[in-house]
């Protein structure tokens, strides 16, 4: 993949919206036995928008630039957009022209010493392309698999596609993994399709995973949210764990994940007996193997 398109995109993730809505779902009569169309016509979707449809013809076509919040927001609740589609479109139609600077693929010391503070569960930072920058003992232990081959920074896109042996005896939920990482990973190409290293992933997905081209085309998109986890860990068995994942102002792109358990619960045992384990390992920090640039 060189590069990610704005228009195709565009042009892409409105037309597959509109195909799962049906007339019935979208509050119209459906005229006739014959629909040449799956889903909405695009004539329908402008009058549930209230555009013309030669406006709504030029938007679908990748041409967003200049709408305003009231046309998105209108066109969102046509569509029947969740939170992150909305999102989604609102990124299409703002993305930046140009490319922006490079991407972190290191965090600051003082990020280092606030994992490392979190001494009774498992926290790691990430970026939006799933690169693995920094973790704390708990989650060195816990994501031994992820972490377990040369490459760095690690990167869990890459292990959920290109070692998909390993990946579904790890998390339990394989199939519901393996979408969201394509949907999050959509999401932040809305947010910049200019990101080299990004588009690279991206490319290299596509061209060494069918599943992960099939989770790419379907177009879906996915914010980080807060939720549970359940992983088979080699050494300690099973854990279900709870997920807080939380932005971090100072360092825009960044993601700090912290994994618990309700005290008393097996989780909860897994976890102390993890803590156990990783006093053992004696792993160093993570970061780039001597003489590597930073590309994931």
């Amino acid at each position: 993949m060189a590069k990610i398109d704005p228009r195709t995109e565009i042009k892409e993730f409105l037309s597959s919206r509109r195909a799962r809505i049906t007339p019935e779902r979208a509050g119209l009569p459906a005229y006739g036995g014959n629909r040449r169309v799956e889903g909405l016509r695009r004539e329908e979707v402008a009058l549930l928008a209230g555009v013309s449809v030669d406006y709504y013809v030029r938007l679908e076509r990748g041409s967003l630039t200049g709408a305003s919040d009231g046309v998105l927001d209108a066109l969102a609740a046509a569509l029947q957009l969740d939170e992150a589609e909305r999102d989604h479109l609102f990124h299409l139609a703002r993305q930046p022209r140009a490319p922006g600077g490079p991407r972190a693929v290191t965090v600051r010391p003082a990020l280092q010493q606030v994992l490392d503070a979190i001494t009774d569960a498992p926290a790691w930072i990430c970026n939006g392309r799933y690169d693995v920058l920094a973790v704390n003992h708990l989650a060195r232990a816990l994501y031994s698999p992820v972490l377990a081959g040369p490459r760095r920074p690690a990167n869990t896109a890459r292990f959920v596609y290109l070692d998909p042996g390993a990946a579904k005896a790890f998390f339990v939920d394989y199939d519901r993994i393996a979408c969201d990482v394509a949907a999050k990973l959509r999401m932040e190409a809305g947010r910049d399709p200019h990101d080299e290293e990004l588009i690279a992933l991206v490319g290299e997905l596509s061209a060494r995973s069918e599943l992960f081209r099939q989770r790419w085309a379907s177009q879906d998109v996915r914010l980080h949210r807060s939720g549970r986890k359940r992983l088979h860990h080699p050494v300690v068995g099973r854990l279900d764990l709870d997920v807080e994942s939380m932005e971090m102002p100072a360092e825009p792109g960044l993601l700090m994940n912290i994994y618990t358990a309700p005290a008393g619960t097996a989780t909860a045992d897994g976890l102390a007996l993890l803590a156990s384990w990783a006093a053992g390992l004696g792993h160093p920090r993570l970061g780039r193997r001597q003489g590597q640039s930073g590309s994931p």
